[in-house]
């Protein structure tokens, strides 16, 4: 999701909440602690040079019970980092703390933000011998390659 997008939805919700991949809601007293640009800055496996910029979320909660964030708020949040860091309409990498910092991708559903998970990837598969599509093989082509005969050795 990108900033202009998740500014739409919040134009349209009264509540903030943000959904777990398991199912479970971020505590509603959470905080939007930082908004900001993450620049990576990298080399891949097969030597190419890559620059990727995301917008970066991170949600905490304290023991601030009684603190709830509205979406009028978080919008005047975005739209100061926007201005004073200068960022484009980016996509938004979420950090939540887990039993370690976990990075979410963001999805809507309509009434909830979902946290959604993210994959390390090969960027150079092809550089580095991985086919980019799993071969197809025939069941019946395995079991005659795969057969052995008898008082060979090989089972």
């Amino acid at each position: 999701m990108k900033l202009s997008e998740i500014k739409n939805h919040l134009a349209s919700l009264e509540t903030i909440a943000f959904q777990l991949p398991n199912g479970e809601l971020v505590p509603n007293h959470f905080h939007v602690t930082e908004v900001g640009k993450i620049t990576k800055n990298f080399i891949d496996c097969g030597g190419t040079v890559r620059n990727e910029e995301v917008v970066n979320f991170q949600l905490w909660e304290a023991n601030d019970y009684d603190h709830r964030l509205h979406p009028e708020k978080l919008v005047h949040i975005i739209e100061l980092s926007e201005k004073v860091l200068n960022i484009p309409d980016l996509n938004i990498e979420v950090e939540y703390q887990g039993s370690t910092i976990g990075k979410y991708g963001l999805d809507f559903d309509g009434k909830n933000f979902l946290l959604t998970t993210k994959q390390t990837d090969c960027l150079a598969k092809s550089e580095c011998g991985i086919p980019s599509e799993k071969p197809r093989v025939k069941l019946s082509d395995l079991q005659t390659q795969a057969a052995c005969a008898p008082n060979s050795g090989c089972c």
